[in-house]
């Protein structure tokens, strides 16, 4: 079984942790049973490889996610890249390309579609199996998974199985129905419907097929150089609710979407992650803080507190879901990133009054990663090692760096630097156009250590 897990999102909901550069999904804010932090996406592919052992796992993403994807879940992970934002179907029918052709996946091969960061239990990933094992026996074309709804949500799409058919483990779907009112999903709930849990199955010529009817290719790079002219729509509207051979399987244990800070604190272990003290008149409060600047609260109730380098909230939980509306106007650049080679977070940035420029990141480098070889254009840099040990190439000259060195990098030269430990550095740029775009990146063979 091949698993596609879908990553997406534009960090706006639980802002100011989230942003372009880190969805929620990204946030290391659950906690194991050893005490240890993890994401949302981290959770869910511990609960695959846990439950499904011998399933394929394949991210479907776009580039800005890439990087922390490495860094949370390592080198050999399998990512396709969309070229552009253009919905679930395209981006399901480029990873589904890419398992045929790169991967050498048989048509026959059973591929399984699923969201990153649900919030659930084992059950959930055994289902995803008996959904798999349905496909395989060939009675259905595709195969989804029906939560079973705990109110009338208009939050969530549904899917009312045939009349006859409601109290057994596969059930043929009679109609779907996209976020309906309340009393609309009451009337549903009635019908024996169930939430669409965007997990869905089918073999992988299938879906192949119905790409074809739209897209003449040969290959991988013909899928990717046609993606423009795929239509942008969802998997559901483009292929869940024309199938003519589609069953449900139920499942009925917990699922949450963990998309607001409502929903998300209700899983937090504690209620205070990071520096802050609440005081003994709050009632429901939790404060979640990635500053070094300590938070307290007191004499709330039902809020929530979040401290970044983006920015703070506070806002009570019921109301959390509006700052999506506002993020547009109160967003930067994003102040912290995970990538590849590790993290940074930008500790100051200034204009002055001529000007002139400067933006100064903290940065650390996991041991044995470097960044690239790079020359800038626009922008001087000097870097303050202030802890670790590592090897800095100016210039094609190599020397080691470690606490308490400096260096001092003018536009127009080569440099690049790696980890022989855990390095951190401060960077401080400076010029009168600091952009992530002045940068070209340079072959480089570190020498032998």
């Amino acid at each position: 079984m091949y698993i596609v897990l879908l990553s997406g999102g534009s960090g706006k909901r639980l802002w100011p942790l989230s942003n372009e550069a880190r969805s929620k999904q990204f946030l290391n804010l659950l906690e194991r049973e050893d005490g240890s932090m993890e994401s949302m996406v981290g959770r869910v592919v511990r609960q695959i490889r846990d439950t499904l052992s011998d399933a394929d796992i394949t991210f479907a993403t776009n580039s800005s996610q890439k990087d922390i994807l490495i860094n949370q879940l390592g080198d050999e992970i399998n990512i396709v890249i969309e070229p552009e934002r253009r919905d679930t179907f395209p981006a399901i029918a480029l990873a589904c390309s890419s398992l045929y052709f790169q991967r050498h996946c048989p048509a026959d091969e059973v591929v399984v579609i699923m969201p990153c960061d649900p919030y659930t239990e084992s059950g959930y990933f055994e289902t995803v199996g008996k959904m798999a094992d349905v496909v395989a026996e060939g009675s259905y074309d595709l195969v989804l998974m029906g939560v079973k709804p705990d109110c009338p949500s208009s939050k969530y799409g549904y899917v009312v199985p045939q009349y006859g058919y409601l109290d057994m483990q596969v059930q043929p779907v009679a109609e779907f129905v996209e976020k309906p009112d309340t009393a609309a999903a009451k009337e549903l709930l009635a019908k024996g419907a169930y939430w669409n849990g965007g997990v869905f199955a089918f073999r992988l010529g299938y879906l192949l097929d119905i790409v074809r009817g739209l897209l003449t290719f040969n290959s991988f790079e013909d899928v990717l150089s046609g993606y423009s002219n795929l239509p942008k729509i969802s998997f559901d509207y483009q292929v869940a609710e024309k199938a003519s051979s589609v069953a449900m399987v139920p499942f009925s244990g917990e699922w949450k979407d963990l998309g607001t800070w409502n929903s998300l604190t209700e899983k937090l272990a504690r209620p205070v992650v990071g520096n802050g003290k609440l005081g003994p008149n709050c009632t429901n409060v939790h404060i979640v803080n990635e500053l070094s600047l300590p938070v307290f609260v007191d004499g709330l109730e039902n809020s929530v507190i979040a401290a970044s380098p983006d920015g703070i909230l506070v806002c009570g939980k019921n109301e959390s879901e509006n700052i999506k509306k506002y993020v547009g106007d109160l967003s930067m650049r994003p102040m912290y990133e995970e990538r590849r080679w590790g993290s940074y977070r930008v500790v100051d940035s200034t204009v002055f009054p001529d000007g002139w420029r400067s933006l100064t990141k903290s940065i650390t480098l996991r041991s044995g990663k470097n960044i690239s070889y790079q020359i800038h254009e626009h922008r001087d840099e000097v870097w303050t090692f202030v802890d670790g040990k590592g090897l800095l190439m100016i210039d094609d000259e190599v020397q080691e760096v470690s606490r308490g060195c400096v260096a001092h990098i003018s536009k127009g030269h080569k440099h690049a630097v790696k980890a022989l430990s855990d390095l951190t550095f401060i960077e401080v740029q400076s010029g009168e156009l600091l952009s992530e775009d002045d940068i070209e990146r340079l072959w480089l063979d570190w020498p032998e250590e």
